[in-house]
């Protein structure tokens, strides 16, 4: 917290909201619809902005009855407990969310009971819980993992460009607070090296996200070592911090969610790089037949073959997180590797091929892995007598899905417990104020999405999306209102009008030459991509140049980079795709195609 009598600011704005993810384009949008000026800044560099909300499915929870909605949405909580207030305004806005979708976003909502009747596992995550029927998944379109919610969020900020101005790479560092009043007036940014005071006059929305990928936090407040993140790089817990300093009060911050593999874990990833979200028939490969799962000593600590609810699975009554392992190792046969070898996507996922470890025997795996030999060996010889009597006396795993080890060699491979994304952080309340410790709003400040999300304990999918645009809208229409306490001063050097930043939304425009056509397309996970093509008027292809794209770093840039060369050399559009890029690669396609439609205009 910086302030100082007489501040000079550097740029003056209504509203800044710090994040621009779902939670953040949102708030913008409605901020900048109430009549503010708004700044919106993150801390990723264009391409990568959108938080978690770019890599989720594109799910929103929604429900058709509210009473109903409420008592499923208490027992998710249960045994904590949360304002009921709160609760009631976060059912209400799931139960509008179709209306939301129609309205706000100006597309038809799809309901996933109606288009996917067969994921009801999915939008009924827990359905021994009363009132789980009521669920349901909002989407935008008839598909997941598009990011297509992602896309029109983003879609409705650029919009509005003349109301708001975006500023990518550029973090938060400090929220600027009086002393006296305890009123939000503004932000200390960073911008290319230069700190910069921004003036809020009627608001500062944080929607920075959580702390997955701040592991002095994890460590602090999950009491985990290691989780593989599935989502974006850039949330740090730098909203933490400077919530921290103005007196924020906190709420659920052990909570977290996981996904993929056995109990939501991923093939180990060196750190600071995104685990391989696998699902569906890549779990039952690795978790059925001749393998298993040991934690730190070398034991089996939960039952392999069971299906994780966002990486919670059932322990005494409630559905739980396992307790984090530093070094979990997957255990398997020579017949397991050949299935896992040849499924397509793990047997092409480089985590995997390049770390098995080989051994003769058990004794010798485990040196080779760092757990006690004894204690390796009986485990081993414990599943085997499982598989023989096909009844699991420790976890209850499922007869079915046993099968008693072949004599060596012997196999393991390290596994990591994933992070989707934390829950907690800054305590809010109905108005998307954020509170302080004696329960009491900070004026001018507000929150939404997982910075301080509402989801404590069980998780259903398609929660927190939910929150994004509900507490969006919330924080973004309050701190736009007009305030009695704003101070008016200029910025350095102006007087009478107020002084903005440039904003990092711009027109592009791509010049070409002879034979040469731009291709569009927003098919792409990260937007849209723009290609420059050189064809001759038979379409036949000369060289094709990627000149905007916004794709993940891993697999969506690795066909960003492959995919032209391989079009021109053989000559057409459809070429093989690039594994775990669908999106990716149908984005492209659809620019090139663009670009050859128009040979003929």
């Amino acid at each position: 917290m910086i302030y100082q009598k007489d501040i000079k600011w550097d740029a003056n704005y209504d509203v800044v909201v710090l994040g621009f993810g779902g939670a953040g384009a949102t708030a913008a949008r409605f901020a900048a619809d109430n009549g503010a000026k708004v700044l919106l800044v993150d801390v990723a560099p264009e391409g990568h902005e959108g938080g978690n909300t770019r890599y989720s499915a594109q799910l929103i929870g929604t429900g058709n009855d509210f009473n109903e909605l409420k008592k499923y949405y208490q027992s998710l909580t249960a045994p904590m407990s949360l304002d009921e207030e709160m609760i009631d305004t976060y059912v209400a806005g799931m139960v509008d969310i179709p209306n939301y979708v129609t309205k706000y976003l100006g597309v038809k909502p799809c309901s996933a009971k109606n288009y996917a009747p067969e994921a009801r596992y999915a939008f009924e995550e827990f359905p021994e819980f009363p009132g789980s029927t009521s669920y349901d998944f909002t989407t935008v379109r008839e598909s997941w993992f598009d990011a297509a919610l992602w896309k029109i969020l983003k879609e409705e900020v650029v919009k509005r460009q003349d109301q708001i101005d975006v500023m990518y790479e550029t973090p938060a560092k400090e929220l600027i607070q009086d002393p006296v009043s305890r009123k939000i007036e503004g932000v200390l940014i960073e911008r290319k090296h230069q700190l910069l005071k921004v003036q809020a006059k009627t608001g500062v929305v944080m929607c920075t996200g959580g702390f997955e990928n701040n592991q002095t936090m994890i460590e602090d407040f999950i009491g985990a070592k290691k989780l593989a993140p599935l989502g974006t790089l850039y949330n740090k817990g730098d909203g933490i911090k400077m919530a921290q300093q103005v007196g924020a009060d906190f709420w659920h911050l052990y909570n977290y969610e996981s996904l993929g593999l056995l109990h939501g874990m991923a093939f180990a990833v060196p750190k600071g790089e995104r685990g391989r979200l696998m699902l569906g028939k890549q779990n039952e490969v690795v978790a059925h037949g001749s393998s298993f799962v040991v934690g730190d000593d070398g034991t089996r600590y939960f039952n392999e073959a069971e299906e994780n609810r966002h990486g919670h699975i059932k322990n005494h009554g409630q559905w739980k997180v396992p307790l984090n392992q530093e070094h979990p190792y997957l255990i398997f046969d020579k017949a397991k590797k050949a299935e896992l070898d040849q499924d397509p996507i793990i047997g092409n996922y480089q985590p995997y091929t390049d770390n098995v470890i080989e051994a003769a025997t058990i004794g010798e795996l485990a040196e080779k892995i760092g757990v006690a030999k004894a204690t390796l060996e009986d485990t081993l010889a414990r599943f085997n007598q499982a598989c023989q009597a096909g009844n699991d006396p420790e976890f209850r795993r499922d007869p079915k899905t046993l099968r008693a080890f072949t004599a060596g060699p012997l196999y393991a491979v390290r596994m990591e417990q994933t992070m989707l994304n934390t829950q907690g952080g800054a305590r809010r309340n109905k108005e998307a104020e954020v509170l302080d410790t004696k329960g009491k709003a900070i004026p001018h400040l507000y929150s939404a999405g997982e910075f301080g999300g509402i989801c404590a304990n069980q998780y259903q999918g398609g929660n927190n999306l939910a929150e994004c645009l509900i507490w969006g809208k919330i924080a973004g229409e309050n701190a736009a209102k007009a305030k009695d306490d704003v101070t008016v001063d200029a910025a350095s050097g102006a007087s009478a009008h107020d002084v903005h930043l440039n904003s990092d939304l711009e027109h592009e425009d791509y010049p070409t030459g002879k034979d040469q056509y731009i291709g569009r397309s927003n098919g792409g996970m990260g937007g849209e991509i723009v290609v420059r093509v050189t064809a001759d008027k038979q379409k036949n292809l000369q060289n094709i140049e990627v000149l905007k794209q916004a794709e993940s770093e891993d697999y969506g840039l690795k066909a960003i980079k492959t995919m032209p060369a391989e079009m021109v050399k053989e000559n057409k559009v459809d070429v093989d795709a690039v594994s775990g890029a669908s999106s990716t690669c149908r984005g492209l396609k659809a620019a090139v195609n663009d670009a050859l439609d128009k040979i003929d205009q």
